[in-house]
């Protein structure tokens, strides 16, 4: 049997806009606890981001990788989806207009989600 690799989306977002977007084999964020690897099929999570280095797996077979520069921020897995954000970390240093209260409700309902989908 032929060895079957398998992608998901992907969502790199900044304050600026989406840095990338598209199917990915494999994606290795700086997790505030150390790093996270995340390929296909992932169970559903949300991490705090530190300072550090993104590499997106494009092709693993090719060594086909890209490297973004992250701030810290947040990372969410959903079903075959994988979103980074930042934008809390701008609202803190005063360089966002977002409303930091509605930012902090967007991710305690997307953790809220994440934990009641677990229980299914």
């Amino acid at each position: 049997m032929a060895d079957e690799t398998h992608k998901f989306d992907l969502s790199l977002v900044t304050p600026d806009g989406p840095a990338f977007e598209g199917e990915v084999e494999m994606i290795v964020v700086p997790g505030a606890a150390g790093e996270i690897g995340v390929l296909a099929r992932h169970a559903p999570l949300i991490a705090t981001l530190k300072a550090g280095s993104t590499r997106v797996y494009l092709n693993r077979d090719t060594d086909e990788v890209r490297e973004y520069a992250t701030g810290a921020g947040f990372f969410k897995v959903e079903q075959d989806r994988v979103i980074a954000l930042r934008e809390l970390e701008l609202v803190e240093r005063g360089e966002s207009n977002a409303d930091r209260w509605q930012l902090e409700q967007r991710i305690k309902h997307a953790e809220n989600q994440l934990s009641v989908s677990g229980r299914n």
